[in-house]
């Protein structure tokens, strides 16, 4: 199927509305097609783990963002990603304390487990965007996913001088530890074991994103299933996607569900459960909570 693609099928789209009063009968369909495939490939975005309460913005920015928020003006974490911080000791204060609540003081989302238990016995593969872990903390094999956007888990170099990443955890934990008044000891700064240059997030915002020998092997697996599964009874299940990265899983799963008459395509997402017409009649189209939908098909 290949990934980072624009989509083949043309002509406009449909969507599901809130009010058609199908839910129940949609849910129903979507739990017999995880049942009766051959595969299923999820392919999951911001949508799902907003679903499972990390949310960027409201009352969990403020309870850990206030001193930002405050001396800023920083209104949500996605924002403050991009702030021109004055220090380097601020960014990391900043920087830790968002990987810190978004990747390791966490338990596995709710979806996550009911998501787990819909497709464990089935032959799967997880395509996301997101960066936070949470699949691998859910209990899904790391060789069944493939992280397109980067790892809150990892450092990469800033230049980059090599294509090497860094677990980071022993160091994000230590700058939380230890920084006051928005800021962490100089001596905490991370720098590249290689060059000696800045360390910086291992996330895709710039052409300077590390696709490390992890990133690689996954994108490997991940093409290798798409390619044994052509043509197969297959589940493209989209969980919670916009239409702020399209091209890495919304349209490659239109071309894929296009291509092969025997695919069907789910998308869960609410407010922007929408197909193209040429596959319409193929899809599962549910305007709704992701977390309510995994839960009643897992029940």
């Amino acid at each position: 199927m290949g990934f980072f693609s624009m989509p083949l099928v043309s002509g406009n789209v449909a969507c599901a509305k809130n009010d058609d009063g199908q839910l129940a009968s949609k849910i129903e369909k979507l739990r017999q097609a995880l049942d009766d495939v051959d595969a299923v490939i999820v392919g999951a975005g911001a949508g799902m783990s907003t679903a499972a309460g990390l949310t960027y913005s409201g009352e969990r920015f403020d309870e850990h963002f206030a001193d930002f928020r405050d001396a800023f003006g920083i209104t949500d974490m996605y924002s403050g990603g991009f702030y021109p911080f004055p220090d380097v000791e601020t960014f990391w204060a900043w920087w830790s304390r968002h990987i810190y609540f978004n990747r390791y003081d966490v338990e596995p989302g709710r979806p996550y487990l009911d998501l787990l238990k819909l497709v464990k016995d089935k032959d799967y593969f997880v395509i996301t965007t997101n960066v936070d872990h949470q699949f691998q903390l859910a209990g899904f094999d790391k060789h069944r996913l493939f992280y397109t956007q980067g790892d809150y888990g990892l450092f990469q170099c800033s230049e980059p001088c090599s294509r090497a990443t860094y677990d980071n955890e022993e160091a994000v934990r230590s700058m939380m530890e230890q920084q006051k008044g928005m800021r962490i000891p100089s001596e905490l700064v991370p720098t590249c074991p290689k060059c000696g240059r800045p360390l910086t997030t291992n996330l895709r915002v710039d052409g300077r994103f590390v696709e490390d020998e992890g990133w690689h092997a996954a994108a490997t697996r991940y093409d290798e299933f798409c390619r044994r599964h052509a043509g197969m009874h297959v589940l493209y299940l989209e969980l919670g996607v916009g239409m702020n990265t399209p091209v890495i899983i919304k349209y490659p799963f239109w071309n894929a569900v296009d291509k092969n008459p025997k695919a069907i395509y789910a998308c869960v997402n609410l407010g922007e459960a929408c197909t193209p017409k040429a596959v319409n009649k193929r899809s599962i189209l549910i305007d709704g909570d992701v977390s309510m939908v995994l839960s009643a098909c897992a029940s």
